[in-house]
């Protein structure tokens, strides 16, 4: 069984064109264009925790995982109420040492600096039924660190947001989608059920739970690529 999950970043107003990483700023209105032309299609959208009956194999249905990277706050804004008129979840990956700040680790690509979600934003989402799931601390490459620091980055990051958020947090999701073999092996020792990655392709009941494939939605992604990527073997095979 194939269990597509789904990959934003920023839900806002698209900068001007030529601006670094526009393509990770999908638009207010084309997200509840999408939510609903998902539930339309039958799917259910679901939060990481939702989901793992169906990557373990154990559910079948007609599901679809959805996932925001790094914890901007026009997710809480623009993204939250969408997902609550179609009876969706979602899990945000947050950065435990960031909440309340600006994406600091995209200043040297020129990337323009929007607010991260505060502690209220993130009981909010939590309040609202949704899953928050761990990002590391501080958006850090795991590939260029140690394995301590990189340790510290996986583990201290759950039991930090644990701790500010008073809720589990059992996903995990690699910054930049960088991560070796160890790492997810750090991801399981420190008691996440699930890491997610940036490869490409829908993830099937019984894959390594610590190497989840997702499917990028992009500023440009129109609803009949929406489609094929989630119903096809359209981002398999680019995988």
């Amino acid at each position: 069984m194939s269990v597509p999950i789904l990959t934003y970043h920023q839900i806002d107003t698209p900068p001007p064109r030529g601006t670094p990483l526009r393509g990770l700023v999908v638009s207010p209105s084309a997200f509840a264009r999408q939510m609903a032309f998902l539930k339309c299609l039958g799917y259910r959208g679901l939060s990481m925790g939702q989901l793992e009956p169906y990557l373990k194999g154990e559910q079948r249905g007609r599901v679809v995982g959805i996932t925001f990277d790094d914890g901007y706050r026009n997710n809480a804004e623009h993204a939250l109420p969408v997902l609550k008129k179609q009876g969706f979840s979602a899990t945000c990956y947050a950065l435990s040492g960031m909440l309340g700040e600006r994406n600091s680790w995209d200043l040297e690509n020129g990337v323009a600096q929007k607010p991260l979600m505060t502690i209220q934003d993130c009981r909010d989402w939590l309040q609202a039924g949704l899953e928050i799931g761990s990002h590391t601390r501080s958006h850090a490459d795991l590939t260029r660190i140690d394995a301590d620091a990189a340790r510290d980055e996986i583990a201290g990051s759950r039991l930090e947001l644990e701790d500010r958020l008073g809720c589990e947090v059992r996903h995990f999701c690699y910054p930049y989608g960088r991560f070796n073999p160890e790492h997810g092996a750090m991801a399981q020792q420190a008691g996440y059920r699930t890491a997610t990655t940036m490869r490409r392709g829908r993830a099937h009941a019984g894959d390594d739970p610590y190497a989840l494939r997702r499917i990028m939605v992009a500023q440009a992604t129109s609803l009949p690529q929406l489609a094929l990527k989630i119903m096809t073997t359209y981002e398999d095979r680019r995988g």
